[in-house]
């Protein structure tokens, strides 16, 4: 099988082994000498709409200074926004996602901030609250999924189930799959440990989370001045 992968490091490392493609002397006073994936036009560019001082590692103050971690944050809000999905739904058909720069420090620091709570529900480094329950003894094991909208619930085999799943939660996609779906097909046939069981429910929670982490990026943007962003 053949795969397209595409891979964007925020930060790139020295290596000692020499390469055409990344070779850099350049050096930073950053530990271990990593220095941030970022072309420099892009950062005085936006350093100069902000008002903002650029340090090369970490995040800045928000205040005098941003960072690498903050541009990634902002945009990692930018693009869970649903109206920028919709408005450049066709664009995005055919190119990689054009990242609108704000020279709004306000809006800026609020994306920031929205985009660091999403990017630590993604990678499960945050928790939202649990919210489902998965209340049937039985042997665990996934014989089929079925999400029935009325009762809330997410059934794996005839006798359990996980509920109070909403639907909004439940329809969730990323990259053309049902979040919430795909994760129980993926076991399909398997018997699912107790980690398996609350891990699938901080899957719930935090697609909940997201979803309403997303509706504040829109009303954020929409709050100040909306699109396109200035």
């Amino acid at each position: 099988m053949k795969e397209v992968n595409y891979l964007f490091p925020l930060f790139l490392y020295p290596s000692n082994v020499k390469s055409e493609l990344f070779d850099n002397d350049e050096s930073t006073d950053v530990p271990g000498g990593r220095r941030p994936n970022l072309a420099p036009e892009f950062v005085a560019d936006f350093a100069t709409r902000l008002k903002l001082t650029f340090t090369p590692d970490g995040k800045g103050d928000l205040k005098q200074t941003f960072g690498p971690e903050d541009v990634f944050h902002y945009l990692y809000a930018v693009f869970h926004a649903p109206t920028y999905r919709s408005r450049y739904a066709e664009l995005l058909k055919i190119d990689f996602p054009r990242l609108p720069l704000t020279s709004n420090v306000e809006l800026f620091r609020a994306l920031c901030r929205l985009g660091e709570g999403l990017t630590g529900l993604h990678l499960m480094e945050q928790r939202a609250p649990l919210m489902t329950d998965y209340p049937m003894p039985g042997d665990n094991k996934v014989e089929g999924v079925e999400y029935k909208e009325g009762e809330r619930r997410v059934w794996i085999n005839k006798r359990q189930y996980f509920e109070g799943v909403p639907p909004e939660v439940w329809n969730f996609h990323v990259g053309g799959y049902r979040v919430a779906d795909k994760w129980l097909k993926d076991r399909k046939g398997r018997q699912l440990t107790y980690d398996d069981l609350t891990h699938y429910q901080h899957v719930v929670s935090a697609l909940a989370r997201t979803i309403g982490l997303m509706s504040e990026v829109d009303q954020t943007i929409a709050e100040r001045g909306g699109w396109p962003l200035s």
